[in-house]
């Protein structure tokens, strides 16, 4: 209880100073400018989605949908890729439950990281991923998709940034509000981490560089980037868009509820069972 007080009382005025300051801090951002009511929208939206994160599931439910295990007769005649799940800053694997469950549903498999250290460097978690994407491979033969929130998908590009023989292992990258050209809101972070999120910063130009060599012109082809123009962590909106691409806007909707949005979610998760992409238009809901 003190928790959800705590979320609610401390984290709502907090969460209503974000909005207000990236809609001041907007500039020439080509996304759209939110609206007043779009941001009073996201703020309310995100204040009952919040305590569900970070009062419950991450910190007592965590262990409620587990990994699927390598010949899990669950999946049995699956169709479709598996799923690697990697959240973002102070999250942990409870992140992802309604995905995991809607998984479970189809018999799709999935691995998931609770990425550690917490407050380390995202090069410190790279060994992580490389032991989730090896688990899903294993469960279907096929190169997985990786579905990330947040700083999980600056994670998932230094991870194949460490070769060129990555991006053959995964088949599409998903990314949910992460700042792929920096944040705003990290200027005040002295995190590690924290750090590597601020815009123009070296490890995220170092980052840019070893892609290009890795993987030359093509290094974001298999990314599909969700964003939103009421993003209360990543913002300005457009930091979390990638050149060349498939870059999608929802509007009006906060950073940890973006992860839930139904259009997000379900145009998702058909790419995953079709492994094609999704047939929905890619006009912002």
């Amino acid at each position: 209880m003190a928790t959800v007080v705590l979320v609610l009382f401390a984290y709502a005025p907090v969460m209503a100073i974000e909005l207000v300051l990236l809609r001041c801090v907007h500039g020439q951002d080509p996304a759209p400018r939110p609206t007043w009511g779009e941001l009073a929208a996201a703020w309310w939206a995100e204040v009952l989605q919040a305590p569900r994160v970070f009062a419950w599931r991450q910190p007592f439910a965590w262990r409620r949908w587990p990994d699927t295990a390598v010949g899990d007769s669950s999946t049995s005649g699956a169709r479709g890729r598996a799923v690697v799940f990697i959240h973002g800053f102070v999250c942990n694997r409870a992140f992802w439950h309604p995905w995991m469950k809607a998984l479970r549903r189809v018999g799709i498999p999935y691995a998931s990281v609770s990425l550690e250290p917490v407050f380390g460097s995202i090069d410190e978690t790279l060994g992580q991923v490389e032991e989730a994407v090896s688990r899903a491979e294993r469960a279907t033969g096929l190169a997985p998709v990786l579905v990330c929130h947040s700083m999980g998908g600056l994670v998932a590009r230094a991870w194949l940034a460490q070769s060129a023989a990555s991006a053959t292992r995964v088949h599409r990258i998903v990314t949910i509000g992460t700042p792929h050209r920096g944040t705003w809101l990290a200027r005040f972070s002295h995190l590690p981490n924290g750090r590597q999120m601020r815009q123009g910063c070296d490890w995220l130009s170092q980052l840019a560089a070893r892609e290009q060599a890795a993987h030359a012109a093509g290094a974001y082809q298999s990314f599909v980037c969700w964003y939103s123009n009421a993003d209360n962590v990543v913002f300005p909106a457009s930091t979390a868009t990638l050149p060349g691409a498939d870059n999608r806007l929802v509007r009006g909707t906060a950073h940890v509820a973006l992860a839930f949005h139904p259009r997000v979610m379900w145009e998702s998760l058909s790419m995953v069972a079709s492994a094609e992409s999704s047939p929905m238009d890619r006009t912002a809901s």
